[in-house]
């Protein structure tokens, strides 16, 4: 069973806060809801998943789960991990394909790619933040991690060279075997983490020195969760970005570590639907 959600507000709109009840409950389903004015079923957003570094979109699979079962059209496509301006290039062409409203969700360096990507996308309608990158303008991962102690990301990598096909030298980031379970995923079994390791994408160095050109939660509004005992981004810079971005609901998932949407998808789940009906 998920831990219960402990930190719920709403920052702006006057909107109710939403209970640990329904959070935790079920979804909402396509069968359940009200029918429009012509009789037939509304339509439900379409939810784009976002995965961060070091990982691939199998990551999103229990979210996913959840949230077909609720009727939501889901995508989680994949994420280059090459730059920012790269990725956030891509996952816009991405966002350009679907027809409707879109609800765009990042983990981790998934969120600096979606404030990147969702900026002047009309179709994308909110943004949820799962223990997220929130950057503004002008910034630089390299320095936000850095804003609150508690990170050990940067300790946990190893640097790996790579030869580009016009001659040029990148770097790729590769966590440690020893190190990736208490930097990433602390609490999933040591099966798991290990599997995790051994299959994580190689994630380019330039990611974290990239600078942020377009900010989408400026004008799109936001939801984030914060990963209660989260190791990579700490829980405190979480709120940070969540706050200043002025996120209409945060919630915590107590005890979960850098990768809640798989430890908690229930919790994840939940909030990525509070974002499209409030929005959509």
């Amino acid at each position: 069973m998920d831990p219960e959600l402990t930190r719920r507000r709403v920052l702006a709109g006057g909107a109710a806060v939403t209970s640990t009840a329904a959070l935790l409950g079920p979804l909402s389903s396509t069968a359940s809801a009200a029918p429009s004015a012509a009789g037939t079923k509304p339509t439900l957003p379409t939810i784009v998943l976002v995965h961060g570094g070091f990982a691939d979109a199998s990551c999103w699979n229990g979210v996913i789960e959840q949230l077909q079962q609720a009727g939501y059209p889901t995508i989680a496509p994949a994420n280059p991990l090459r730059s920012l301006p790269t990725d956030a290039a891509y996952i816009a062409s991405v966002l350009r394909s679907i027809s409707g409203p879109v609800v765009l969700v990042g983990h981790s360096y998934g969120g600096a790619t979606i404030t990147n990507a969702a900026a002047g996308a009309t179709n994308v309608k909110a943004l949820v933040y799962i223990a997220a990158f929130v950057p503004d303008e002008g910034e630089q991962l390299s320095v936000l991690i850095n804003k609150y102690p508690g990170s050990i990301i940067e300790a946990a990598t190893r640097p790996v060279a790579y030869d580009g096909p016009d001659g040029t030298t990148g770097t790729d980031l590769y966590l440690e075997p020893d190190k990736f379970r208490t930097a990433f995923a602390a609490d999933l079994p040591i099966a798991t983490t290990r599997l995790m390791q051994a299959t994580q994408r190689p994630f380019s160095a330039t990611c974290f020195t990239d600078t942020t050109a377009a900010v989408a939660w400026r004008t799109i509004p936001s939801w984030g969760l914060v990963a209660g005992t989260d190791n990579a981004i700490p829980p405190a810079l979480q709120r940070f970005f969540y706050d200043r971005a002025r996120a209409r609901q945060v919630v915590e998932a107590r005890g979960a570590s850098h990768v809640a949407m798989i430890s908690h998808p229930r919790a994840a789940a939940r909030l990525i639907e509070q974002a499209a009906r409030t929005t959509c």
